[in-house]
């Protein structure tokens, strides 16, 4: 099953770089450039000139960069092997909660082997731009997030044991999330922490672009004979499944642009397969769906303008399984399978290629951001989603099938920046 190693991690020098605070950064694909530009104006050291450069030759400049770092140690690599543990505590629709887990190098396998298993589809642009980076400064910046099971949580207890002394890094970000790790240099525990997942299968949570430009990287290196070992391995942020801070938001769809929309229509033709609740007041909305979502029905919103929402409630569960034969029970019964095949395809003729595409599609985190882009005309209409559970994530990906992009939303985003994974 898995294989993990501990490694020497590259980490900021805080000495020559400044403080850790100004040198992290969200991921690369949630930061825009006006941000990216605020994050060097308090720090010209900030890590995101290396996850996100800019310029006419970006890899080549982050190349550069990360060269020029070493030399004059704003970089520095640990002296010894170390898995670190990282923690995030940070508070969510009115609770307070944290998760933790351990950074290591995970050995690169191919899906096909069952031992890491995806749960989304990818998009190829995002994979060539990650591949480039990888082949120009042969380092892991910023670690993929993926879950294990672990019914007996032997490993979180572990970790917390491990992690009962001050941290050596401790930081809050603009979000309000406070961010922890945690360096273990003690051969004998991380032993012990490599052993306890010598059974395990891994599911990616969040990271799948990354970890198949990684296995893209590696066979890159294997055709070319270059690499020395380190490419066979990337660096993985893991966590108990059943963790009780773990948190999945819902990515909410915007509708646009549509030639022949006509919401009346929709909702008639929904009635096929839903109960419809129609003038569900916005503020009210979320936790009619919570509600639903507590029970087990499986329901999203429809909007569609005038402050005003229409809560469809899925009547039959089985006729998925009649236009979805192929599918398994597990990827069937997911609400965005229930919205993507009953309504935006089968209605609204939007097909996987065009979702694939964003071209009548836009994927919305914040549901006051899908509700304006309705009231303010840059959107027809736009569906509010429960989010997915993580018993279905674990489900589809062991019957080694995917979900529809942006089908879940892991909260808080791991921060970029802690520890860093050179592949020499």
């Amino acid at each position: 099953m898995a294989e993990i190693k501990p490694f020497r991690g590259l980490r900021f020098n805080t000495e020559k770089a400044g403080m850790i605070e100004e040198l992290v950064c969200p991921p690369y694909d949630i930061i825009s450039d006006t941000q990216r530009q605020s994050y060097l104006e308090k720090n010209p050291n900030n890590i995101i000139r290396l996850e996100l450069p800019k310029g006419e030759t970006p890899y080549e400049q982050a190349k550069q960069i990360l060269n020029s770092w070493l030399e004059q140690q704003i970089l520095k690599r640990d002296e010894q092997e170390a898995v670190y543990i990282y923690e995030e505590e940070f508070s969510v629709n009115n609770i307070h909660t944290k998760f933790k887990g351990c950074i290591v190098r995970v050995k690169l396998e191919e899906f096909s082997k069952g031992v890491i298993l995806p749960h989304e589809e990818t998009l190829s642009k995002a994979k060539q731009d990650r591949f480039n980076l990888m082949k120009a400064t042969n380092c892991n910046f910023s670690q993929i997030y993926s879950l294990y099971m672990d019914p007996e949580h032997k490993i979180t207890n572990r970790l917390d044991l491990l992690s009962s002394e001050a941290p050596q890094i401790e930081l809050t970000d603009n979000d309000g999330v406070t961010h922890r790790l945690w360096v273990v240099t003690d051969k004998e525990q991380i032993a012990a922490v490599c052993d306890d997942f010598a059974d395990k299968k891994l599911y990616i949570a969040d990271g799948h672009h990354r970890y198949e430009t990684a296995l893209n990287y590696r066979n890159y290196c294997r055709e070319n004979n270059i690499g020395n070992g380190g490419e066979n391995y990337v660096m993985m942020m893991l966590v108990d499944m059943e963790h009780p801070g773990l948190v999945v938001l819902p990515t909410h769809r915007i509708v646009r642009d549509l030639p022949t929309f006509n919401a009346e229509k929709l909702l008639e033709e929904c009635g096929e397969y839903f109960d419809i609740e129609p003038n569900i007041d916005t503020t009210a909305v979320e936790n009619r769906l919570k509600k639903l979502y507590d029970e087990g029905k499986k329901a999203f919103a429809f909007y569609s303008g005038n402050g005003q929402c229409t809560i469809l409630v899925l009547k039959d569960i089985g006729v998925l399984a009649q236009l979805l034969p192929e599918k398994s029970k597990a990827s069937q019964q997911l609400d965005v399978t229930i919205l993507h095949t009953l309504v935006l395809e089968k209605i609204f003729g939007i097909d996987a290629e065009n979702m694939a595409k964003q071209i009548n599609l836009t994927y919305v985190k914040q549901f006051d951001d899908a509700i304006a882009a309705v009231d303010n005309g840059a959107a027809q209409c736009a569906f509010i989603l429960n989010p997915t559970r993580v018993t279905e994530i674990r489900d589809v990906a062991a019957a080694g099938e995917k979900m529809p992009q942006k089908s879940t939303y892991f909260y808080p985003k791991l921060i970029t920046g802690l520890v860093m994974n050179c592949l020499n």
